[in-house]
């Protein structure tokens, strides 16, 4: 969307984000006349694209128009904002130290042209896209949608997995949610914590292993290795890798322990599965793992070495933060972990 600000209007409704504005061009650009504030739009997909023509097609301008706008914000600025390098275009430190800032002006821009209407869910047919991994979904969703079912019946989800989205999608909007644990994330995402949880092992009945359970015997049984942490298209996994291992990995290299890794899987139901073959042992979640309580098949224990527990948590874009129905469904879906948790 490209802002069009009238600014005797502007000022008339929203002096907050005119306020913002002036505060941070003031910082950086002495000459407020040569100000168009359309510009910021350029200039945030610039920096996130870093390429010329791929910032031209988002915006649904020409290239040799969006060349036009690098080189009066260039000239603006009085930084050249993009360089050639052998990376490709890289940000100067100066459009990096602009960057947040410009992010924050837009996000006030969008909130001050949201409609102003209650987001009414018993009425509504919205359709909310949330990203979540399968141990998400296996925990999360059965209860949110019997809650769903009661207060907002014509509501629906579209759930799609971490690899089917990226950081862009989300800080763009066109992602509502995205519920995972994540080893980082943009500065500008919100985000609300939903639980911590520990971690189990799942073994078959039948695995002698079972019979004898300790560290040792742990090392020495066939592992399966379970993860999907952030979003993204993923890359192949090695065992000799420890720091993208992650918790149960990074928690026996710390007491100089490795694990015999023999399959590597982004699927929590897969590797459940698994767990009922009789020489596998998979260590996941632990309310991942109590789906299988009342399998006569498997056996869940406690590791025998400590594990940090992992966090999960519910991220969105600042451009959807004052949505009524946006904070609706993450209100509901806040409520229903503190309901799973009990």
């Amino acid at each position: 969307m490209l802002w069009k600000f009238d600014c005797e209007r502007s000022l008339g409704i929203m002096p907050t984000l005119i306020y913002i504005i002036i505060f941070i061009l003031g910082i950086f650009c002495m000459n407020m006349s040569r100000i168009d504030l359309n510009l910021l739009v350029y200039l945030d997909v610039l920096l996130r694209e870093c390429n010329v023509t791929r910032a031209a097609e988002e915006l649904g301008i020409s290239q040799p128009a969006m060349s036009n706008s690098l080189r009066r914000l260039r000239d603006l600025f009085d930084d050249p904002i993009l360089v050639r390098t052998s990376d490709g275009m890289t940000p100067t430190d100066r459009a990096l130290e602009l960057q947040p800032l410009v992010r924050t002006v837009l996000a006030a821009a969008e909130q001050a042209v949201l409609p102003k209407t209650e987001f009414d869910p018993s009425a509504s047919t919205r359709i909310f896209r949330i990203t979540a991994s399968d141990y998400s979904e296996a925990t999360l969703l059965p209860v949110l949608l019997t809650r769903l079912r009661k207060q907002a019946p014509n509501v629906r989800l579209d759930i799609m997995t971490p690899s089917d989205v990226s950081f862009h999608d989300v800080e763009r909007g066109k992602v509502d949610l995205v519920i995972n644990r994540f080893d980082t994330l943009p500065q500008s995402f919100h985000q609300v914590r939903l639980w911590d949880d520990s971690f189990s092992c799942v073994v078959s009945k039948f695995n002698p292993i079972t019979q004898d359970w300790n560290l040792k015997s742990y090392l020495s049984g066939k592992h399966v290795w379970v993860s999907k942490t952030g979003m993204g298209v993923g890359v192949g996994m090695s065992s000799d890798d420890v720091q993208r291992l992650g918790w149960v990995d990074d928690a026996l290299d710390q007491i100089g322990e490795k694990r015999d890794i023999t399959l590597f899987t982004r699927h929590y139901q897969a590797a459940l599965l698994l767990g009922e073959q009789k020489d596998l042992i998979v260590t996941l979640p632990s309310m991942a793992a109590r789906q299988l309580e009342h399998n006569p098949n498997v056996v869940i224990l406690d590791p025998p070495f400590d594990i940090p527990r992992m966090r999960l948590k519910m991220v969105w874009s600042p451009l959807l933060q004052h949505d009524p129905g946006h904070r609706w469904i993450r209100q509901l879906i806040k409520q229903v972990s503190e309901e799973i948790l009990g």
